[in-house]
């Protein structure tokens, strides 16, 4: 049974590659809905290590925790000692990971403490936008650009993820602030780009294993009820995991991220063909 899964899986991964060259770039389907890349992928944020460690770091990042200590590490970053950034993983987990940042070239020894390599970096957004993106592209064979700009009359703002997962865009908003620290215009600004690009599938993605049900939700229902007559439920798919109207997505990182967009995807794919 697990060697037909394996084969079942590698298959899957052979027609969606072939599926992506019969059909149009991703650039060319946002094109056709009157879309032009002004910016995408900006550099000056990101948290990366040397070249050759990129791969480990990559897979580090899928931690939890690693996360939450890269967002203190770059809260800290011109100088930081342990006990500055052991607030979500026991004392050995973080020294741990300040030795495998300082293997990788990410920060550097100063004083009796330590520092990023790069600085200023404004924030973990911008890393966590470059991860997610990559997991979609490896996990869903996805042609995706992350941090993208467009020059848009009405409206602006980043697009933090868009995807082509075969004849379809996704996009998706990445937030690495804890529930507490996003609000409503948040929100407004999320639904404003959603019905702008007129993306198949949209994705609030808040980085948190928190509920989505104390905060975020309430805050989507309230949108929806000053948006529309007749608002759509937010209604649960499953754990904290939402969905409004199948077509827009409520989630967080709780299990794993990319479980987490499988389970989307699947949804959203059994509701289309149904």
């Amino acid at each position: 049974m697990a060697d037909e899964i394996k084969l079942l899986k590698a298959e899957i991964k052979r027609l969606r590659k072939k599926f992506a060259v019969l059909s149009p770039s991703l650039e060319t389907m946002l094109k056709l809905r009157g879309f032009r890349i002004y910016k995408k992928e900006p550099s000056e944020d990101l948290l990366l290590p040397q070249k050759k460690y990129i791969n480990s770091y990559f897979e580090k990042l899928r931690r939890y925790s690693f996360r939450l200590f890269l967002r203190d590490v770059i809260k800290h970053q011109d100088f930081f000692i342990p006990e500055r950034v052991t607030r979500y993983a026991t004392k050995e987990i973080t020294l741990q990971y300040i030795n495998f940042l300082l293997k990788t070239g990410a920060i550097e020894s100063v004083h009796e403490g330590y520092r990023t390599k790069k600085h200023p970096i404004k924030s973990f957004g911008e890393t966590l936008e470059w991860f997610v993106a990559g997991l979609i592209k490896n996990e869903f064979e996805a042609e995706t650009f992350w941090g993208i700009k467009f020059k848009r009359p009405k409206v602006g703002g980043d697009y933090d993820i868009i995807a082509k997962i075969e004849s379809s865009i996704l996009y998706m908003e990445i937030k690495s602030s804890p529930p507490r620290q996003i609000y409503d215009k948040g929100i407004t600004a999320f639904m404003n780009r959603v019905e702008d690009l007129s993306s198949d599938i949209s994705i609030f993605f808040v980085d948190t294993e928190l509920r989505m049900k104390d905060k975020i939700v309430p805050m989507f229902e309230t949108e929806l009820q000053r948006r529309y007559k007749k608002p759509v439920p937010v209604e649960r798919i499953e754990k904290e995991l939402f969905h409004i109207n199948g077509k827009i997505f409520i989630i967080n990182s709780k299990d794993s991220i990319e479980a987490n967009i499988g389970t989307v995807l699947r949804f959203y794919w059994n509701r289309k063909t149904e």
